[in-house]
């Protein structure tokens, strides 16, 4: 397989390494970092620099991989273009802690049936599977007991509130994968907002109606900890950082270790080659936006100092629509009332007055109030005219692995 790459970072580099491993070149490198070159820095030397437009041209390479380091708008609009040309992206998660951009792009795939492939290889970890089968074993009473809850402790040598966020929506995509899609988000700190990334704990219940805790903690090696506890015991898994490290199954009689490579994980899910993991989907871009859209609701929990509940609304052009013309509906509402106000003032002040033009300006309000709510209401029916027409021009959008949301059944 033919590869280009558009910037780079540690995520990108592992699928870099698996891909060189397995035979797979990689022809064009774009937008690298400040002293990045092909030959060093994880980029192979047979990779050839240029612009970011040449990864545009499907003959010249099948698939991009996108990474962050030294992220800027030139980059973030490469991606939208490439996205808008149906190219296949494999992309460093997250790229942009922004909600809406995650959606933008979303709704673009959706329009030119580009792939996104985010670097979430984590759920397809066979530990994860395994311990899921835990989980809901335990949910209908299983060697665990009764679950009660499930604590994520995720290691990091720096603790910054750039690094907490994305460790978190990374680690998201594991608690859906885990116990379904999150509800409600709760944060708590040991200083202030501004301050405490260091310490910061945050609270996720869910259909599952188990707590989950994901918290930050200082640690070396860096990796992630998931501990489910039950009522008749408890099993901890452990996920290192590091590309080479082993995944560890803590038992009552020992320790099992799992090998993992997660770059090659996610080349399988790039080339189909890969398979789902005990049932569980590789994640799609769908799953990518759901965790980014929860890491970014955690610095405005910390602000409100309260829980947010989390709506699960499916984000399309259509939807966009209606919350502008609810939006629309309200102000206008409004202005018809102010308009009421101000005709019904003018009209008693140019009675009193001898004032007829003044008479017949304020007697026309209802007719003008009435011709804007009409066209108001005749917008409506947009969604009905265009989007038949839309469905039969672009026909079905093929589905993205893992776009289906997976859910501990009751």
């Amino acid at each position: 397989m033919k590869l280009g790459l558009l910037g780079i970072d540690d995520q990108v580099r592992e699928v870099l390494a698996a891909a060189v491993a397995r035979g797979d070149e990689v022809v064009l490198a774009c937008d690298l970092p400040d002293g990045v070159a092909p030959g060093d820095g994880g980029v192979p030397a047979t990779a050839q620099r240029g612009p970011w437009e040449a990864l545009m041209d499907a003959r010249a390479c099948e698939a991009v991989l996108v990474g962050r380091d030294q992220w800027n708008e030139t980059r973030a609009e490469a991606v939208r273009k490439l996205v808008q040309a149906g190219r296949t992206l494999v992309l460093s998660q997250p790229l942009e802690l922004s909600m809406l951009w995650a959606y933008e792009l979303d709704m673009i795939r959706k329009d030119s049936g580009a792939r996104l492939v985010p670097i979430l290889p984590d759920r397809l970890h066979p530990l994860v599977a395994r311990l899921r089968h835990a989980i809901e074993a335990g949910l209908g009473g299983g060697p665990l007991g009764t679950i009660e809850a499930i604590e994520l402790t995720r290691r990091l040598t720096e603790r910054s509130r750039d690094t907490v966020l994305r460790s978190l929506a990374r680690d998201a995509d594991l608690v859906r994968t885990l116990v379904g899609e999150p509800e409600r988000l709760s944060t708590l700190c040991g200083a202030g907002p501004d301050t405490g990334w260091a310490t910061l704990a945050v609270g996720l219940t869910g259909v599952a109606a188990v707590p989950v805790r994901w918290q930050v903690a200082r640690g070396v090696p860096e990796g992630l900890t998931i501990t489910v506890v039950g009522s008749a015991g408890s099993q901890t898994v452990d996920l290192p950082a590091a590309p080479d490290g082993e995944g560890s199954w803590s038992t009552p009689t020992g320790v099992e270790r799992t090998q993992f490579d997660r770059g090659a994980a996610i080349l399988g899910v790039l080339d189909g080659t890969g398979v789902a993991n005990d049932g569980i989907r590789p994640a799609g871009w769908d799953d990518a936006a759901r965790a980014i859209e929860l890491a970014e609701s955690v610095p405005r929990s910390l602000a409100r100092g309260r829980a947010i509940d989390l709506h699960q609304e499916e984000f399309s052009e259509l939807g966009t629509f209606k919350g502008t013309m609810a939006s629309l509906g309200c102000g206008l509402v409004l202005v018809a009332l102010l308009v009421l106000l101000i005709a019904t003032l003018v009209g008693g002040i140019a009675r009193e007055a001898g004032w007829e033009l003044g008479e017949r300006i304020a007697g026309i309000w209802p007719l003008a109030v009435l011709t804007v709510l009409g066209l108001f209401l005749t917008l409506q029916l947009l969604p009905l005219l265009i989007a038949p027409t839309a469905g039969s021009k672009a026909g079905p959008v093929p589905p993205t692995p893992g776009s289906e949301r997976e859910k501990i059944p009751d």
